[in-house]
């Protein structure tokens, strides 16, 4: 009877292991499931929140996306090293500015390329960043020890 207990119980391990190894592998990672019903909500009428970090003011984190009565959150992430006003907007930029040594910075501009997410997004900005302490050397240029 305990061998025949024990058999079912194993069974029943392996069969609820299959089951989740089968949907670990259709997950797809974030991308869109082709096969969704067509009830549900296109991109342009989902409305996106801004990325929130999980952790500090970078990184991994999450955004709302809300359609009709349903609100989901997504990951999303905000990379360390930029802007976060301007995240979701993607911009190409131009050359740095020389240093402006009355404030220690150099400019920028960029101008809007695409909106991620239906951002509201600025046409051009302007971003600045300190000027660097050291001089930078130009190629084939060797160190004097």
């Amino acid at each position: 009877m305990r061998s025949l207990l024990s058999l079912t119980l194993l069974l029943l391990v392996l069969t609820v292991t299959a089951e989740a190894n089968k949907r670990a592998k259709n997950h797809r990672g974030g991308k869109h499931d082709k096969s969704r019903p067509s009830s549900e909500c296109s991109p342009a009428e989902t409305k996106y929140g801004k990325c929130v970090p999980e952790h500090g003011d970078c990184g991994d984190g999450l955004r709302e996306a809300t359609c009709k009565d349903r609100t989901n959150k997504i990951p999303c992430k905000i990379p360390c090293n930029w802007k976060k006003d301007i995240s979701d907007c993607k911009y190409k930029f131009g050359s740095w500015s020389s240093c402006d040594t009355a404030t220690n910075t150099k400019t920028r501009s960029g101008t809007l390329k695409r909106a991620l997410f239906n951002a509201e997004c600025q046409t051009t900005v302007k971003v600045s960043k300190p000027c660097s302490s050291k001089a930078k050397k130009t190629r084939g240029e060797k160190k004097s020890n």
